[in-house]
Protein backbone atom coordinates (compact mmCIF):
# COMPACT_ATOMS: atom_id res chain seq x y z
CA UNK A 1 0.00 0.00 0.00
CA UNK A 2 1.14 3.54 -0.73
CA UNK A 3 2.43 5.24 2.41
CA UNK A 4 0.91 8.69 3.03
CA UNK A 5 1.92 11.16 5.77
CA UNK A 6 -0.59 13.78 6.92
CA UNK A 7 1.25 16.78 8.33
CA UNK A 8 0.10 20.04 9.90
CA UNK A 9 -2.80 19.08 12.16
CA UNK A 10 -3.12 19.12 15.94
CA UNK A 11 -3.89 15.42 15.60
CA UNK A 12 -6.61 12.80 15.59
CA UNK A 13 -9.10 11.86 16.93
CA UNK A 14 -10.22 15.35 15.95
CA UNK A 15 -11.47 17.75 18.58
CA UNK A 16 -11.64 21.18 17.06
CA UNK A 17 -10.61 22.60 13.71
CA UNK A 18 -11.10 21.97 10.02
CA UNK A 19 -7.77 20.28 9.29
CA UNK A 20 -8.17 17.90 12.22
CA UNK A 21 -11.65 16.91 11.02
CA UNK A 22 -10.26 16.47 7.51
CA UNK A 23 -7.48 14.16 8.71
CA UNK A 24 -9.98 12.26 10.85
CA UNK A 25 -12.23 11.48 7.89
CA UNK A 26 -9.51 10.91 5.29
CA UNK A 27 -8.04 8.16 7.46
CA UNK A 28 -11.50 6.72 8.05
CA UNK A 29 -12.59 6.77 4.40
CA UNK A 30 -9.28 5.71 2.82
CA UNK A 31 -7.84 3.26 5.36
CA UNK A 32 -8.11 0.43 2.81
CA UNK A 33 -6.35 2.48 0.13
CA UNK A 34 -3.32 3.94 1.91
CA UNK A 35 -1.08 3.32 4.90
CA UNK A 36 -1.44 6.58 6.82
CA UNK A 37 0.77 8.25 9.39
CA UNK A 38 -0.65 11.33 11.11
CA UNK A 39 1.54 13.74 13.08
CA UNK A 40 0.05 14.94 16.36
CA UNK A 41 0.95 17.58 18.91
CA UNK A 42 1.82 16.02 22.28
CA UNK A 43 0.86 19.38 23.81
CA UNK A 44 -2.79 18.74 22.91
CA UNK A 45 -3.09 15.23 24.32
CA UNK A 46 -2.37 13.95 27.81
CA UNK A 47 -0.21 10.85 28.17
CA UNK A 48 -3.32 8.77 28.75
CA UNK A 49 -4.89 10.09 25.53
CA UNK A 50 -1.90 9.40 23.27
CA UNK A 51 -3.03 6.29 21.46
CA UNK A 52 -0.69 4.71 18.90
CA UNK A 53 -3.19 4.33 16.07
CA UNK A 54 -6.60 5.55 14.97
CA UNK A 55 -8.66 4.36 11.99
CA UNK A 56 -5.64 2.17 11.19
CA UNK A 57 -3.37 5.22 10.90
CA UNK A 58 -0.12 5.35 12.85
CA UNK A 59 0.06 8.37 15.15
CA UNK A 60 3.38 10.13 15.78
CA UNK A 61 3.55 12.68 18.59
CA UNK A 62 5.91 15.66 18.57
CA UNK A 63 6.59 17.91 21.61
CA UNK A 64 5.50 21.14 19.89
CA UNK A 65 2.30 23.09 19.42
CA UNK A 66 0.67 22.75 16.02
CA UNK A 67 -0.34 26.42 15.97
CA UNK A 68 1.46 29.73 16.36
CA UNK A 69 5.21 30.12 15.92
CA UNK A 70 5.92 26.54 17.02
CA UNK A 71 3.94 25.28 14.02
CA UNK A 72 6.94 26.08 11.80
CA UNK A 73 9.20 23.75 13.79
CA UNK A 74 6.40 21.22 14.18
CA UNK A 75 5.76 20.98 10.44
CA UNK A 76 9.42 20.98 9.38
CA UNK A 77 10.32 18.16 11.77
CA UNK A 78 7.23 16.24 10.64
CA UNK A 79 8.28 16.58 7.00
CA UNK A 80 11.84 15.50 7.77
CA UNK A 81 10.63 12.45 9.69
CA UNK A 82 8.20 11.48 6.91
CA UNK A 83 11.01 11.42 4.32
CA UNK A 84 12.26 8.15 5.82
CA UNK A 85 9.15 6.15 4.92
CA UNK A 86 6.36 8.05 3.13
CA UNK A 87 5.67 8.04 -0.60
CA UNK A 88 3.37 11.08 -0.48
CA UNK A 89 3.29 14.01 1.94
CA UNK A 90 -0.11 15.65 2.41
CA UNK A 91 0.71 18.92 4.15
CA UNK A 92 -2.17 20.93 5.61
CA UNK A 93 -1.16 24.57 5.82
CA UNK A 94 2.01 26.37 4.77
CA UNK A 95 3.87 26.88 8.07
CA UNK A 96 6.65 24.42 7.23
CA UNK A 97 6.98 25.31 3.55
CA UNK A 98 10.58 26.50 3.90
CA UNK A 99 11.80 22.89 3.74
CA UNK A 100 9.87 22.00 0.57
CA UNK A 101 12.51 23.12 -1.97
CA UNK A 102 14.98 20.65 -0.44
CA UNK A 103 12.39 17.88 -0.47
CA UNK A 104 11.56 18.44 -4.12
CA UNK A 105 15.16 18.87 -5.28
CA UNK A 106 16.75 15.96 -3.42
CA UNK A 107 14.02 13.33 -3.00
CA UNK A 108 11.37 11.66 -5.10
CA UNK A 109 8.64 12.21 -2.52
CA UNK A 110 5.37 13.62 -3.82
CA UNK A 111 4.24 16.84 -2.12
CA UNK A 112 0.60 17.89 -1.85
CA UNK A 113 -0.10 21.13 0.05
CA UNK A 114 -3.47 22.43 1.13
CA UNK A 115 -2.70 26.14 1.30
CA UNK A 116 -5.67 26.85 3.59
CA UNK A 117 -7.40 30.22 3.37
CA UNK A 118 -4.72 32.86 2.80
CA UNK A 119 -3.77 32.91 6.46
CA UNK A 120 -1.44 35.87 5.90
CA UNK A 121 -4.43 38.19 5.42
CA UNK A 122 -5.72 37.81 8.96
CA UNK A 123 -5.58 40.99 11.04
CA UNK A 124 -4.42 39.14 14.15
CA UNK A 125 -0.90 38.79 12.68
CA UNK A 126 1.74 41.52 12.81
CA UNK A 127 3.51 42.68 9.66
CA UNK A 128 6.47 40.32 10.05
CA UNK A 129 4.22 37.28 10.54
CA UNK A 130 2.09 38.26 7.55
CA UNK A 131 5.23 38.58 5.42
CA UNK A 132 6.45 35.16 6.55
CA UNK A 133 3.10 33.48 5.90
CA UNK A 134 2.86 35.05 2.43
CA UNK A 135 6.39 33.87 1.63
CA UNK A 136 5.53 30.39 2.90
CA UNK A 137 2.43 30.33 0.72
CA UNK A 138 4.47 31.27 -2.35
CA UNK A 139 7.06 28.56 -1.62
CA UNK A 140 4.32 25.98 -1.00
CA UNK A 141 2.71 26.64 -4.36
CA UNK A 142 6.00 26.72 -6.26
CA UNK A 143 7.61 23.62 -4.77
CA UNK A 144 4.63 21.29 -4.34
CA UNK A 145 3.62 18.78 -6.98
CA UNK A 146 0.02 19.83 -6.43
CA UNK A 147 -1.67 22.45 -4.28
CA UNK A 148 -5.20 22.23 -2.96
CA UNK A 149 -7.53 25.16 -2.44
CA UNK A 150 -10.82 24.70 -0.61
CA UNK A 151 -12.81 27.48 -2.27
CA UNK A 152 -13.32 28.70 -5.83
CA UNK A 153 -12.42 32.26 -4.80
CA UNK A 154 -9.02 31.06 -3.52
CA UNK A 155 -8.53 28.95 -6.64
CA UNK A 156 -9.04 32.11 -8.69
CA UNK A 157 -6.49 33.84 -6.45
CA UNK A 158 -3.80 31.21 -7.15
CA UNK A 159 -4.52 31.58 -10.87
CA UNK A 160 -3.70 35.27 -10.84
CA UNK A 161 -1.14 35.46 -8.01
CA UNK A 162 1.01 32.43 -8.87
CA UNK A 163 -0.06 31.45 -12.40
CA UNK A 164 -0.87 28.01 -11.01
CA UNK A 165 -3.84 25.67 -11.41
CA UNK A 166 -4.83 24.38 -7.98
CA UNK A 167 -7.11 21.46 -7.19
CA UNK A 168 -10.43 22.52 -5.68
CA UNK A 169 -11.24 20.17 -2.79
CA UNK A 170 -13.53 21.44 -0.06
CA UNK A 171 -14.67 19.83 3.22
CA UNK A 172 -17.25 17.27 4.15
CA UNK A 173 -20.04 18.04 6.57
CA UNK A 174 -22.01 14.80 6.80
CA UNK A 175 -20.46 13.88 10.15
CA UNK A 176 -23.04 16.34 11.48
CA UNK A 177 -26.27 14.34 11.63
CA UNK A 178 -29.83 15.34 12.53
CA UNK A 179 -31.21 13.43 15.51
CA UNK A 180 -34.29 13.52 17.68
CA UNK A 181 -34.22 16.15 20.40
CA UNK A 182 -32.42 14.77 23.44
CA UNK A 183 -34.27 15.55 26.71
CA UNK A 184 -30.91 15.92 28.46
CA UNK A 185 -29.90 18.85 26.26
CA UNK A 186 -33.39 20.37 26.37
CA UNK A 187 -33.15 20.40 30.14
CA UNK A 188 -29.62 21.78 30.08
CA UNK A 189 -30.32 24.60 27.59
CA UNK A 190 -33.70 26.23 28.17
CA UNK A 191 -33.25 28.52 25.13
CA UNK A 192 -33.89 25.46 22.90
CA UNK A 193 -37.64 25.68 23.59
CA UNK A 194 -38.02 28.90 21.55
CA UNK A 195 -36.67 30.14 18.18
CA UNK A 196 -33.01 31.18 18.23
CA UNK A 197 -30.14 31.98 15.86
CA UNK A 198 -26.86 30.11 16.20
CA UNK A 199 -23.16 30.51 15.48
CA UNK A 200 -20.08 28.39 16.26
CA UNK A 201 -16.62 29.76 15.52
CA UNK A 202 -13.22 30.77 16.81
CA UNK A 203 -13.69 34.09 18.54
CA UNK A 204 -11.60 36.28 16.25
CA UNK A 205 -12.23 39.70 14.66
CA UNK A 206 -12.18 38.22 11.14
CA UNK A 207 -15.23 36.15 12.10
CA UNK A 208 -17.13 39.35 12.88
CA UNK A 209 -18.32 38.09 16.25
CA UNK A 210 -18.54 41.68 17.54
CA UNK A 211 -20.70 42.69 14.58
CA UNK A 212 -23.09 39.78 15.10
CA UNK A 213 -23.38 40.29 18.86
CA UNK A 214 -24.00 44.01 18.53
CA UNK A 215 -26.61 43.46 15.82
CA UNK A 216 -28.58 40.97 17.93
CA UNK A 217 -28.17 43.13 21.03
CA UNK A 218 -30.29 45.73 19.23
CA UNK A 219 -33.14 43.21 18.87
CA UNK A 220 -35.04 40.81 21.09
CA UNK A 221 -34.08 37.84 18.89
CA UNK A 222 -32.22 35.09 20.73
CA UNK A 223 -28.67 34.27 19.64
CA UNK A 224 -26.49 31.37 20.80
CA UNK A 225 -22.72 31.56 20.12
CA UNK A 226 -20.25 28.78 20.90
CA UNK A 227 -16.56 29.66 20.84
CA UNK A 228 -13.21 29.94 22.60
CA UNK A 229 -13.92 33.19 24.44
CA UNK A 230 -11.03 32.86 26.87
CA UNK A 231 -8.27 32.49 24.25
CA UNK A 232 -7.83 36.19 23.55
CA UNK A 233 -8.43 39.63 24.98
CA UNK A 234 -10.89 40.19 22.14
CA UNK A 235 -12.97 37.20 23.23
CA UNK A 236 -12.75 37.99 26.93
CA UNK A 237 -13.92 41.57 26.37
CA UNK A 238 -16.85 40.45 24.20
CA UNK A 239 -17.99 37.90 26.76
CA UNK A 240 -17.68 40.39 29.60
CA UNK A 241 -19.70 43.04 27.75
CA UNK A 242 -22.47 40.94 26.17
CA UNK A 243 -23.12 38.31 28.84
CA UNK A 244 -25.55 40.70 30.53
CA UNK A 245 -27.93 40.66 27.55
CA UNK A 246 -30.76 38.23 28.25
CA UNK A 247 -31.21 37.28 24.57
CA UNK A 248 -27.51 36.41 24.07
CA UNK A 249 -26.14 33.03 25.20
CA UNK A 250 -22.33 32.80 25.02
CA UNK A 251 -21.17 29.21 25.47
CA UNK A 252 -17.65 27.84 25.79
CA UNK A 253 -16.39 25.28 23.20
CA UNK A 254 -18.38 22.04 23.02
CA UNK A 255 -16.38 19.08 21.71
CA UNK A 256 -19.10 16.46 22.06
CA UNK A 257 -20.52 16.13 18.53
CA UNK A 258 -23.97 14.99 19.73
CA UNK A 259 -24.36 17.94 22.07
CA UNK A 260 -23.11 20.41 19.48
CA UNK A 261 -25.45 19.01 16.83
CA UNK A 262 -28.41 19.08 19.23
CA UNK A 263 -27.95 22.82 19.81
CA UNK A 264 -27.13 23.59 16.19
CA UNK A 265 -29.95 21.64 14.56
CA UNK A 266 -32.54 23.30 16.77
CA UNK A 267 -31.79 26.82 15.57
CA UNK A 268 -34.01 28.90 13.34
CA UNK A 269 -31.10 30.31 11.30
CA UNK A 270 -27.33 29.80 11.22
CA UNK A 271 -25.35 33.07 11.24
CA UNK A 272 -21.96 32.85 9.55
CA UNK A 273 -19.73 35.88 10.01
CA UNK A 274 -16.39 34.70 8.59
CA UNK A 275 -14.72 37.32 6.40
CA UNK A 276 -11.37 35.55 5.87
CA UNK A 277 -10.35 32.09 4.75
CA UNK A 278 -12.07 29.84 2.27
CA UNK A 279 -14.71 27.16 2.68
CA UNK A 280 -15.38 27.07 6.39
CA UNK A 281 -16.16 23.66 7.92
CA UNK A 282 -18.77 25.01 10.35
CA UNK A 283 -20.71 26.52 7.43
CA UNK A 284 -20.58 23.23 5.51
CA UNK A 285 -21.81 21.36 8.59
CA UNK A 286 -24.71 23.79 9.00
CA UNK A 287 -25.67 23.29 5.35
CA UNK A 288 -25.52 19.52 5.81
CA UNK A 289 -28.00 19.81 8.68
CA UNK A 290 -30.34 21.73 6.37
CA UNK A 291 -30.07 24.96 8.33
CA UNK A 292 -31.01 28.29 6.75
CA UNK A 293 -27.83 30.36 6.37
CA UNK A 294 -27.34 34.08 6.90
CA UNK A 295 -23.73 34.76 5.89
CA UNK A 296 -21.36 37.70 5.70
CA UNK A 297 -21.33 38.89 2.10
CA UNK A 298 -17.91 37.95 0.70
CA UNK A 299 -16.85 35.85 -2.28
CA UNK A 300 -15.80 32.84 -0.15
CA UNK A 301 -19.21 32.48 1.46
CA UNK A 302 -21.06 33.06 -1.80
CA UNK A 303 -18.95 30.38 -3.50
CA UNK A 304 -19.65 27.88 -0.72
CA UNK A 305 -23.40 28.53 -0.77
CA UNK A 306 -23.62 29.00 -4.56
CA UNK A 307 -25.12 32.48 -4.07
CA UNK A 308 -28.26 30.94 -2.59
CA UNK A 309 -28.02 31.86 1.10
CA UNK A 310 -29.07 35.09 2.79
CA UNK A 311 -26.27 37.67 3.14
CA UNK A 312 -25.47 40.73 5.25
CA UNK A 313 -22.85 43.45 4.79
CA UNK A 314 -22.67 45.14 8.19
CA UNK A 315 -24.19 45.36 11.66
CA UNK A 316 -27.24 47.40 10.66
CA UNK A 317 -27.98 45.20 7.66
CA UNK A 318 -27.78 42.08 9.84
CA UNK A 319 -30.13 43.49 12.47
CA UNK A 320 -32.68 44.40 9.78
CA UNK A 321 -32.49 41.02 8.07
CA UNK A 322 -32.92 39.13 11.33
CA UNK A 323 -36.14 41.04 11.96
CA UNK A 324 -37.47 40.62 8.41
CA UNK A 325 -36.83 36.93 7.69
CA UNK A 326 -40.01 34.87 7.52
CA UNK A 327 -40.56 31.23 8.41
CA UNK A 328 -41.29 30.06 4.84
CA UNK A 329 -38.22 31.87 3.48
CA UNK A 330 -36.03 30.23 6.10
CA UNK A 331 -37.45 26.76 5.48
CA UNK A 332 -36.93 27.00 1.72
CA UNK A 333 -33.40 28.32 2.21
CA UNK A 334 -32.57 25.38 4.46
CA UNK A 335 -33.72 22.99 1.74
CA UNK A 336 -31.46 24.73 -0.79
CA UNK A 337 -28.46 24.54 1.55
CA UNK A 338 -29.05 20.82 2.16
CA UNK A 339 -29.26 20.07 -1.57
CA UNK A 340 -25.92 21.80 -2.18
CA UNK A 341 -24.29 19.97 0.74
CA UNK A 342 -25.47 16.56 -0.45
CA UNK A 343 -24.02 17.24 -3.88
CA UNK A 344 -20.69 18.76 -2.85
CA UNK A 345 -19.86 18.38 0.84
CA UNK A 346 -19.87 14.70 1.81
CA UNK A 347 -16.73 12.98 3.10
CA UNK A 348 -16.98 10.22 0.50
CA UNK A 349 -16.77 12.86 -2.25
CA UNK A 350 -13.93 14.74 -0.55
CA UNK A 351 -11.91 11.59 0.24
CA UNK A 352 -12.30 10.34 -3.32
CA UNK A 353 -10.85 13.62 -4.63
CA UNK A 354 -7.81 13.26 -2.35
CA UNK A 355 -7.40 9.63 -3.39
CA UNK A 356 -7.49 10.46 -7.09
CA UNK A 357 -5.02 13.30 -6.65
CA UNK A 358 -2.55 11.08 -4.74
CA UNK A 359 -2.69 8.42 -7.45
CA UNK A 360 -2.46 10.99 -10.25
CA UNK A 361 0.98 12.06 -9.03
CA UNK A 362 2.30 8.58 -9.92
CA UNK A 363 2.13 9.62 -13.56
CA UNK A 364 4.62 12.45 -13.07
CA UNK A 365 2.26 15.04 -14.45
CA UNK A 366 3.97 18.43 -14.55
CA UNK A 367 1.97 21.17 -12.86
CA UNK A 368 0.90 23.54 -15.67
CA UNK A 369 1.42 27.27 -15.44
CA UNK A 370 -1.28 29.57 -16.72
CA UNK A 371 -2.02 33.25 -16.94
CA UNK A 372 -5.34 35.09 -17.07
CA UNK A 373 -5.95 36.67 -20.45
CA UNK A 374 -8.46 39.44 -21.15
CA UNK A 375 -10.07 39.18 -24.56
CA UNK A 376 -12.52 41.47 -26.35
CA UNK A 377 -15.42 39.38 -27.60
CA UNK A 378 -17.97 40.48 -30.21
CA UNK A 379 -21.58 40.21 -29.15
CA UNK A 380 -23.38 38.07 -31.78
CA UNK A 381 -26.21 40.60 -32.30
CA UNK A 382 -25.90 44.35 -32.90
CA UNK A 383 -27.27 46.78 -30.35
CA UNK A 384 -30.36 48.91 -31.18
CA UNK A 385 -28.19 51.80 -32.36
CA UNK A 386 -26.57 49.58 -34.98
CA UNK A 387 -23.22 49.19 -33.22
CA UNK A 388 -21.67 45.88 -32.30
CA UNK A 389 -21.10 45.81 -28.56
CA UNK A 390 -17.80 44.59 -27.13
CA UNK A 391 -17.29 43.06 -23.71
CA UNK A 392 -14.27 41.58 -21.95
CA UNK A 393 -13.96 37.96 -20.92
CA UNK A 394 -11.26 36.48 -18.71
CA UNK A 395 -10.06 32.98 -19.41
CA UNK A 396 -6.98 30.90 -18.63
CA UNK A 397 -4.33 30.15 -21.18
CA UNK A 398 -1.56 27.64 -20.70
CA UNK A 399 1.85 29.25 -20.32
CA UNK A 400 4.47 28.10 -22.79
CA UNK A 401 7.53 26.45 -21.27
Amino acid sequence: MKKVAIIGTVGIPSRYGGFETLAHHLTKQLKDEFEFTVYCSAKAYSKEERISSFHGARLVYLPFKANGFQSVIYDIISVFHALFYADTLVILGVSGALILPLVKWFTNKKIIVNIDGMEWRRNKWNRLTKWFLKLSERIAVKYSHAEITDNQAIKNYTYTEYESVSHLIEYGGDHAVRKSANPIYLAKYDFMYAPYAFKVARIEPENNVHVILNAFAKTTKVLVVIGNWNNSVYGENLKKWYRTFRNLHLLDPIYDQDELDAIRQGCQVYVHGHSAGGTNPSLVEAMTLGLPVLAFDISYNRATTENRAFYFVDEEDLANRVLQLKYLELRNNGKRMLAIAKRRYTWSVIANKYKNLIYTLDYKIVKPRVFPKITLVHEPHPTPNGLVQLYSMQHLQKKES
